[in-house]
């Protein structure tokens, strides 16, 4: 780790006006930081802002401080978010890394954390070396010839079902982004992973109110049970009226540059009976438009399954 400045700014003001990176959990920033893949001179340590809360009713606000264990645990909490949370990293990383770090986190890309190989994301024109080398984990939807690093959020995922925005403030105000917009898909820039201008800070994340978002679930599949990124996930709501689905929410992880919402298999769920075979149906459109690599073609598979897999457990009772 190289040589670096720490400051602790209180107020937002104050850690608006002065440049730096801002420190919140240090869950991925001090990684990154030992690996020299990221070398700020600057720290802000920015623990003391006001920027804590969790606010249910006409929707849910959740300070970007507030920290992944205790959003998850909150009542008020739909559960594909709390559950998306609960299969994240471990009980001590959850207790300390902030809801909006997770939402900003690197990928695990191993080249990408990897200095001494080329990678695009980490510096801009050197190449990628997934594409030909070891793949297994990587994107199967919004890879480019430049990247095809998937995004390491599992909560996202949830926030994208969701139509989750998040508040951004900077010097010059303030400003709300749908997250699904927030996250950039690589093309010829895959150093540019969102929409986050420089000195801007993320300070809420906000969710509509969607009453039946309270029958949903997360769904991870990957190689352990703990301490493991997804090799595909699965974030579904369902509002089922009468025996049958009257709308649906589907957004996947583990498969995509970013987050990845899924409105055709929507569509196809929508009138639905609860039978496996109409689950297998929608499930069937999934993989529609996916691009696999030599060592993750399994994904395509994987990703009908773990849909099919998130409804039957989501209308066990129902069924």
């Amino acid at each position: 780790m190289r040589p670096f400045e720490l400051t602790a700014p209180t107020t937002v003001e104050d850690a608006l006006a002065t440049p730096g990176t801002f420190l919140a959990g240090g869950t991925t920033l001090v990684d990154l930081m030992k690996l020299n893949v990221l070398t700020p001179q600057q720290v802000l340590d920015i623990n003391e802002l006001p920027l804590r809360g969790i606010e249910t009713g006409d929707g849910l606000r959740i300070g970007a401080l507030e920290r992944m264990s205790d959003i998850a645990a909150h009542p008020g909490v739909y559960p594909m978010i709390s559950r998306a949370l609960l299969l994240s990293a471990s009980q001590q990383l959850r207790n300390m890394a902030s809801i909006g770090g997770n939402l900003l986190q690197r990928t695990r890309c191993s080249y990408f954390r990897d200095v001494a190989t080329p990678c695009n994301k980490r510096q801009p024109g050197s190449g990628c070396s997934a594409i030909g080398g070891a793949n297994r984990m990587h994107a199967i939807f919004g890879a480019s010839d430049s990247c095809v690093a998937t995004h390491a959020s599992d909560v996202a995922v949830a926030f994208t079902a969701l139509d989750a925005q998040v508040k951004l403030a900077s010097a010059d105000g303030t400003r709300t982004v749908a997250l699904a917009d927030f996250y950039r898909l690589p093309g010829d820039t895959p150093d540019v992973e969102n929409d986050l201008r420089p000195g801007e800070l993320i300070t809420e994340v906000l969710v509509p109110k969607l009453d039946w978002a309270s029958k949903s679930t997360y769904v991870k599949v990957r190689d352990r049970q703990s301490y493991e990124f997804a090799l595909c996930s699965a974030a579904v709501a369902l509002d089922i009226q009468d025996g049958r689905v009257a709308d649906a929410r589907v957004a996947v992880g583990g498969v995509g540059t970013v987050p990845w919402r899924l409105p055709a298999v929507e569509e196809a769920l929508r009138g639905a009976s609860l039978t496996q075979k109409s689950f297998e149906d929608a499930a069937a459109v999934s993989a529609d438009g996916a691009k696999s690599l030599p060592d993750n073609g399994f994904k395509l598979s994987l990703l009908k399954r773990t849909i099919i897999r998130a409804l039957l457990e989501l209308t066990e009772g129902d069924r």
